[in-house]
């Protein structure tokens, strides 16, 4: 680009930072980029800055805080992303909408290193895995302190049974030391109808009527529900029981760890069965910049890329062939990484019908406060 003689006759510096800055913008719209909405901190350090140097494709990266914030961008505008990470959960949704592209697969060299038993659970949000990757994933279960919730219930505490906290003799005692939920109908509501033995994406309006029985006799022994607090308030020590995500149990055990406090954090994995969720990559129909967002999904693919990011944010992968590259720490933590017996009684979340939607709400009202 050539700059106006205008810009020199004002001062050189002014002059040539004027020139050299519109000339920088210029080379920067014409290099290739690629557009990226994820979580909050969900990525690894390095990873953008490595996919960069790596393709010469510039990545865009924005972020949300909560699923309902990513469905209202992606189904009321062109957003103008590219790549989009997308819950499970939310898949079904936006499928319905036409908001995703079909992906490729022979322009995904990567994906034969999927893990084929987590795609077979993704399908049930997607049919045929034909719009999402599973990029991270983990469980819901119970994080708990472990020398406070012996203190409560002593050696035969039921640690690994959802026992521990829907059984009305356990928490009441468990209740002393501070219990915390998830402050999330569409995932408190789907593992009480499991531990009662009835389908966790129920859409008979009596199941939910003896879930909301279960819960209200549970109500006065549970400190809050919240779907941040509990992290914190386990890590410090303020309550000793939590129903929440397996990450958010790692954080608080690390947090505790590093604090060197004295605080014990453990997580459970219920043997009756718990919600697995999964975060997936997808393109969007809109793309602007289809081949690069692509390139994206693929380079997250690479075994040697994906396995950091699973070792600084504690979530195992969808990567089969990136297993052995993660560290050892990690991959042979069965909080982390459940057993094959563990994943066998695992169980995904659906969308339900708006009518039933409305009786869970409700439900959930009621739960929440204590009538």
């Amino acid at each position: 680009m050539r700059c106006r003689r205008g810009y020199i006759n004002r001062g050189i510096n002014l002059g040539l930072l004027a020139c050299f800055g519109v000339a920088s913008v210029a080379s920067a719209a014409d290099a290739p980029s690629v557009h990226v909405y994820n979580w909050y901190d969900y990525i690894g350090p390095t990873t953008l800055a490595d996919f960069k140097r790596d393709s010469g494709i510039q990545p865009v990266y924005d972020t949300f805080d909560s699923a309902e914030v990513l469905e209202g961008k992606l189904l009321t505008s062109r957003s103008g992303y590219d790549v989009v990470v997308a819950s499970n959960f939310s898949l079904p949704t936006l499928i319905k909408a036409g908001a995703l592209a079909p992906l490729p697969r022979d322009q995904l060299p990567g994906w034969n290193n999927l893990d084929s038993d987590l795609l077979s659970k993704l399908a049930n949000n997607d049919p045929g895995n034909q719009y999402a990757v599973p990029y991270l994933w983990g469980t819901n279960g119970i994080g708990y302190n472990v020398d406070k919730v012996r203190a409560a219930l002593g050696d035969k505490a039921p640690l690994d049974s959802w026992d521990l906290v829907f059984k009305e003799e356990n928490l009441a005692k468990l209740g002393q030391c501070g219990v915390a939920m998830l402050d999330s109908p569409s995932e408190m509501l789907p593992v009480a109808l499991h531990y009662l033995g009835l389908p966790p994406n129920s859409t008979n309006p009596e199941d939910y009527q003896k879930a909301e029985a279960l819960l209200l006799k549970l109500r006065p022994h549970i400190a809050y529900f919240n779907s941040s607090k509990f992290i914190s308030d386990l890590s410090n020590g303020n309550i000793c029981v939590a129903v929440g995500w397996s990450g958010a149990m790692l954080e608080a055990k690390t947090n505790a760890e590093q604090a060197n406090n004295g605080v014990k954090i453990a997580y459970s994995l219920p043997k009756e069965g718990a919600p697995v969720w999964f975060d997936t990559l997808v393109l969007l129909k809109d793309a602007p910049n289809r081949a690069q967002g692509l390139a994206f999904i693929d380079y997250l693919l690479r075994p040697e890329v994906i396995a950091p990011v699973s070792d600084h944010l504690s979530y195992p992968n969808g990567n089969r062939a990136a297993t052995p590259l993660v560290a050892a720490a990690t991959r042979d933590n069965p909080a982390v990484y459940p057993s094959a017996a563990a994943m066998a009684t695992l169980y995904t979340l659906e969308p339900l019908p708006k009518a039933t939607e409305r009786v869970r709400t409700r439900v959930w009202s009621k739960v929440k406060n204590g009538q």
